[in-house]
């Protein structure tokens, strides 16, 4: 290691120091002076201590390294014991920050730069979101808390245990698979239930649409109708919410086939993006000409937690039954059955035909094929979603969300048949 690496490296254990030393005292910045644990000082002296010791581990081994930890430990317990006589009650989130820079500082000199330096601007983003991390975890529900918990161990350990092998006609059921499918399309899910229920309908139909797009675009637009079936003025700011869900979710079929059919992503990422893009568009010119303020003050419903279990299971039932429906319609109709699963999946569900078939490409179904397939599946689903807003919300809000679908669909269909590599 050259002087100039080193003189970087301690750099970079400095600035975490500091970095995390100056969330800590703007946290502290109302007590006063030599009150407080540790300031920017400390941890910038402490960040860079853990420096030094890593670029001396080399001369005089673990021993000293470990005396500087250990000792530095032995400051925290003692001042960490007066502030609880002092005080009667404290966290330990400072002293255990501290710990972290010292052993972040000696990574600076000893790993690698780029993962080090991420892990401490991770502490300090986490040490300054405390009131807003503590709010989120006191709005969620006994309910929310088991169903992410038991998913997390039935991933984490029963994905392992789960057998990677082909079962069923074809040997299209594979148990590992569609448990790995189950856990990315719940993940997905789950990050757009989160912004919905932490958010509610403080987030308006705009940022709804969005988030609700990753949670579940049909769902999402059933529930905005049934806003706008309860508040018919709402209907324009309600078609804002339900074309942004639907522009989402043109992206969401996106991320899960380069999850799980690479291969297809260069045949669909025009089209699809392309219908994306003219969504969003609509949403813009949408919003623009929709009255603004607040759209509602009752909560978005209708959204199921799809980290419950029994949802993360009827998914995997789902996914099991098109891949099957996907299989013997194939061996029946030849590739037209593939757009015949395509279409009636549509009619209620995209995620499970696109995982099917995006596992299809490549082996038993060609590029071109699969690409028509999808999009004959999203186009079915738009309509769909276009026929809940004129049905369950009201004509107005149907009238403006039907052009935008439709024009997504002959813009999607345009680009694939100009772009889409001929069927073999």
């Amino acid at each position: 290691m050259t002087d100039m690496e080193l003189l970087q490296r301690l750099g970079l254990a400095l600035a975490i120091g500091l970095l995390v030393g100056l969330e800590r005292g703007w946290h502290g910045r109302a007590e006063r002076e030599g009150a407080r644990v540790a300031g920017v000082r400390t941890f910038a002296l402490v960040g860079l201590t853990g420096g030094v010791a890593g670029a001396v581990l080399p001369v005089s081994g673990a021993v000293l390294p470990a005396a500087v930890l250990l000792a530095l430990s032995g400051l925290l317990a003692v001042s960490y014991w007066f502030t609880l006589r002092a005080e009667g009650d404290a966290g330990l989130t400072t002293e255990i920050a501290m710990l972290l820079v010292f052993l972040l500082g000696a990574t600076s000199v000893l790993g690698e730069m780029a993962p080090t330096a991420a892990a401490g601007v991770i502490c300090a983003l986490l040490l300054s979101l405390k009131s807003r991390l503590h709010g989120w975890v006191a709005r969620m529900d006994g309910g929310e808390l088991s169903a992410v918990l038991k998913l997390a161990l039935i991933s984490v350990v029963g994905l392992q245990l789960m057998p990677d092998r082909g079962y069923g006609p074809g040997g299209v059921l594979n148990p590992y698979d569609l448990w790995w499918a189950v856990v990315v399309v719940a993940g997905l899910s789950f990050l757009g239930y989160v912004a919905i229920r932490l958010g509610g309908a403080k987030l308006g139909m705009l940022l709804t649409g969005l988030c609700g797009g990753l949670a579940s675009s049909t769902s999402t637009t059933l529930a905005l109708s049934r806003v706008v079936q309860a508040q018919p003025s709402l209907a324009p700011m309600a078609a804002v919410g339900i074309v942004a869900a639907g522009s989402v979710a043109f992206l969401r079929v996106l991320a899960l086939v380069a999850v799980f059919g690479p291969a297809l992503l260069g045949a669909l990422v025009l089209p699809v993006g392309v219908m994306a893009g003219v969504g969003l568009l609509a949403t813009i010119g949408l919003s623009v000409r929709a009255p603004t303020g607040p759209a509602t003050d009752e909560p978005v419903e209708g959204l199921a937690n799809p980290l419950e279990l029994g949802a993360a299971l009827g998914f995997g039932g789902v996914l099991a039954a098109v891949l099957l429906w996907v299989h013997y319609l194939r061996l029946w109709l030849g590739d037209a059955g593939v757009y015949a699963a395509a279409a009636l999946s549509g009619l209620t569900d995209v995620d499970a035909l696109t995982i099917s078939v995006s596992r299809l490409v490549g082996a038993d179904l060609s590029v071109f094929h699969g690409a028509v397939a999808i999009f004959i599946a999203v186009s079915v689903n738009s309509v769909v979603k276009a026929a809940i807003s004129l049905v369950v919300g009201s004509r107005a809000l149907g009238l403006r969300v039907l052009p935008v679908y439709l024009l997504t669909i002959v813009a999607g269909g345009a680009v694939l048949m100009l772009g889409a590599p001929a069927p073999p």
